[in-house]
């Protein structure tokens, strides 16, 4: 089978491997689409293990089932989450199902879901990360399964209620899906902070209130935009812009973590009584998603409450899966939000 083998976000090539071999409980699928997330382009992260292939956001049909393999048969339509946790130990039973060990160093696909075919582990299948794709949902909007299980679990851990006002800093693929999302989940005032013009003209398309151009004084135009008020939540995408992000959080708000750092020794340079002095804000972060998040997220797919087909900016086939990890490497470019590889093009 043919697969995207990343090499680095300037070097992907077109190779072969086998089609990987099903086992007891596995499924094999084939892949329609695979979403490249902002994680797959962290060079820093992925490099000493290089090559592989990656993709972890996939959808697809089931061509072959295991012996064991329960509720799963051939032809369904399904999409998967790589990472599964055990439910049993501390940490799940504490409701962090995503610092799990299992979840954390335990389960992937195999190879990944830049590949025409794409191995699920029978461990993934018996933890429920295998979710079945309604009929009127796409492959491609399968593939958002995933991330928006994500971005789903950080507004749930941030305790996001109706009617708080939201600031999303960062409007790239991830600030539009919390956008997207905290307005379906009834948030009051959203408002969305970035420099470039394409990805402010989609926020305000998909959900925002107001945009602020990220070089202007953040917390002074947010009070502006909102009632003399900062936000009750602000949801941190892009890094550099921690210090203002933090700066913008009102009396007994919270601060939500969401996007890694570009850079792996990036440190938050704000003063600690500057946090800790009457104001009672709460900073959180948050990690992946749980199965059931992932399933959370399909349901608010399948009935169009997210919109996430607005989202996709560019289809490529397997063989520019180089040009689609240049574009996500340099996204203003080519005014890239989601990039979607079908393997099977």
């Amino acid at each position: 089978m043919r697969v995207a083998m990343w090499y680095n976000n300037q070097d992907v090539r077109v190779e072969e491997l086998p089609v990987p071999k099903v086992g007891l409980g596995d499924i094999l699928v084939r892949i329609e689409a695979s979403g490249i997330c902002g994680s797959d382009v962290m060079e820093w992260y992925r490099l000493s293990r290089a090559p592989l292939v990656l993709g972890h956001e996939i959808a697809g049909e089931i061509v072959e089932v295991g012996a064991g393999a329960k509720g799963f048969r051939v032809g369904d339509r399904v999409a998967a989450t790589h990472h599964v946790p055990c439910y049993t130990c501390h940490h799940c039973r504490s409701g962090h199902h995503t610092m799990c060990d299992l979840l954390l160093k335990g389960t992937k696909f195999e190879p990944g879901g830049f590949a025409e075919y794409v191995l699920v582990p029978a461990i993934n299948v018996e933890k429920g990360g295998v979710f079945h794709l309604p009929d009127e949902v796409s492959y491609e909007e399968g593939s958002f399964v995933e991330p928006l299980g994500c971005v789903l679990r950080g507004q749930r851990l941030a305790r996001l209620s109706p009617g708080q006002s939201v600031l999303v800093v960062g409007a790239g693929i991830s600030g539009l899906l919390h956008i997207n999302l905290a307005r379906s989940l009834g948030a009051g005032r959203i408002i969305a902070v970035d420099s470039i013009g394409y990805r402010m003209d989609a926020a305000l398309r998909l959900g925002a209130d107001a945009v602020i151009e990220a070089r202007e004084d953040v917390p002074s135009r947010l009070r502006e935009l909102n009632g003399g008020l900062l936000a009750d939540l602000v949801i941190i995408c892009r890094v550099p812009l921690v210090e203002q992000a933090l700066a913008s959080v009102e009396r007994g708000g919270t601060a939500l973590f969401f996007g890694a750092a570009e850079e792996p020794g990036a440190t938050i340079p704000t003063p600690i009584n500057d946090i800790l002095f009457r104001t009672e804000i709460t900073l959180t972060s948050t990690y992946g998603a749980a199965p059931s998040d992932c399933l959370t997220a399909l349901e608010l797919i399948r009935t169009r409450r997210v919109q996430v087909l607005d989202m996709i900016t560019q289809r490529l086939c397997l063989a520019d899966a180089v040009n689609g990890f240049r574009m996500a490497s340099r996204p203003f470019e080519q005014q890239t939000l989601k990039i979607i590889i079908e393997p099977q093009k």
